[in-house]
Order: C-alpha cells, then structure tokens, then sequence
C-alpha cells in the first residue's frame, strides 16, 4: 500500500533512481518499500548487468568471484545475485521486500535468501569476502551500512556498490529524462558526473581505499518492456495511479513514432564503487 500523501509527492521534489533525477525529497524508506507492489512488473522489465561490471569487480576487489563468499544487500528478484552465482560466487541474498524475495524465490529456488537491510545485516561477523549492492545502496544509511558492511567483511574483503546510471549523450534517453523530472517536479540531473572524490563521499565511503569505474552497456527491448522498465522505477510507484498510467500512455504514444518497429535500445552507464575493508 502506498504511504498517505505520497500521491502528491512528486511536488515536494521526488525522482527517480540514482544517475536520472535526484533523491531530494521523501523518505528513503517508504521510496525502498515501494517496490513491493510491482515485484513482478520489476523481475520482467528491469535490466541486467554486462560481464565487464564483474571483471572490475574481481580487479579492484583483488578477489576472484569463483569460490567467494557474497552477499548481494538488497538483492530484490535476484538480478545481480544470478549474475555472481554464474562467476562461481557462494551468494546469499538479502532483501527486505516480502514480494520481491517471493519473486527471488520463483527465479532461484535453490539460492538462500534472507530477510533484512543494510543497515541491520543479519548475517555473522566476517563472514563474507565481498558484499555487493546493486541500485540499492541509496536506500541505506551509510552511517550504519558501513560499519555493518566492515563487520561483516573478512579482513581484506570488500564492499561493491553500483547503478545503472543516465547516458546522457543519447539524444532520445537524455530527452525522455527531462520529461520524468519535469512530471516529477525536480530539476534534471546534470549531465556532467560528479568526480570521484565527490562520488565516494556522496556514496559515504571517505576514509575507505575505493576504486571507481563506469562502464558502458546497452540492450533491446521491447517499446512495452520500456514503459514497464520506467514504471517500476520508486517515483513512479509512489505516485497516483491515474497520474503513473497517464505518463506513461503518453511516453509511450511518443517513443511509438520515434521507434516504429517498437523496439529501443536502451543505454546505461553502470557507476561502480569498489571499498577494501582494511
């Protein structure tokens, strides 16, 4: 169920994911329980990650993924958790959502998967060699998450954030991220990334040796599986129906004489933060 009020939240600057339009604006918490009601939706339309994430992953981790000890923090319906089984990880999930984890458990019956947050693991002390959130990390409180993330880490461990992100180069993606932020009622992201220094500290990760990198991926969808792809997003899920269905009718009527063959491709650049635990 959404929160009271939150139908009017995209007036109070509300956005959407990290890398399109800014965080300001609402509880962290109620934005991350949103997912809830559209896990399905999520588990069919959100994208994956390419292999090159996990090679830098491996070489600034100084760890190789096969054999590894990994729990993937906010794991939702499993899509990076999948990625590091098949790298050879030993992974356990972790996932506050009822409906996510449900949707988790549909996909990868045989992987264990807990429920928790960042900022409680429910996992022992060093008992991990990496810990991964993918597009999760915003929706913790680094005061908290590292020092969890640091007691559960071995020695020598390290702790890997990333998102998926804008490229905002791509005429069409960088046009249709003005539309979600004006609809949102908050200013467009700037094109211009914020440089590493700025980056780990945003992420709460200052004090820590950290390793940035972001890679350039893309993939084709469906013009349907794009739509859902937007709708799944927190901002979207917060708002009022009515108001969620009339934008995305209406993007989806405009990228339908853009791309008349109903296929996009859509690019991402995934921003990845590697922390060694001391």
């Amino acid at each position: 169920m959404r929160p009271p009020g939150l139908g009017q939240a995209r007036r109070r600057g509300v956005g959407v994911e990290p890398g399109v339009v800014s965080l300001e604006g609402m509880n962290a918490s109620s934005r991350a329980q949103s997912f809830d009601v559209a896990a399905a939706q999520y588990a069919a339309s959100r994208p994956s990650y390419p292999a090159a994430l996990f090679d830098r992953i491996e070489e600034f981790a100084e760890c190789r993924l096969a054999g590894a000890r990994v729990a993937d923090v906010g794991a939702g319906t499993g899509i990076a958790t999948v990625l590091l089984r098949e790298r050879g990880a030993e992974v356990i999930a972790v996932e506050p959502g009822a409906a996510m984890a449900g949707e988790f458990h549909q996909a990868l019956p045989g992987l264990p998967i807990v429920r928790g947050d960042g900022n409680a693991l429910p996992l022992a002390e060093a008992s991990c060699d990496l810990i991964t959130y993918a597009q999760s990390w915003q929706w913790t409180d680094p005061g908290r998450s590292v020092p969890e993330a640091l007691r559960v880490l071995r020695g020598g461990g390290a702790l890997a954030i990333w998102w998926n992100t804008t490229a905002f180069d791509v005429p069409w993606i960088r046009d249709q991220h003005e539309r979600i932020a004006h609809h949102c009622g908050v200013e467009p992201r700037s094109a211009v990334r914020p440089p590493d220094r700025e980056a780990i500290r945003l992420a709460g990760l200052t004090g820590l040796r950290v390793a940035r990198r972001q890679v350039r991926w893309s993939r084709t969808v469906s013009l349907d599986t794009h739509i859902a792809n937007i709708g799944s997003r927190s901002a979207f899920l917060v708002l009022d129906e009515a108001d969620r269905h009339a934008f995305l009718v209406d993007e989806r009527e405009r990228l339908g004489k853009a791309f008349p063959g109903e296929e996009v491709e859509e690019t991402y650049v995934v921003d990845l933060l590697v922390a060694l635990r001391p």
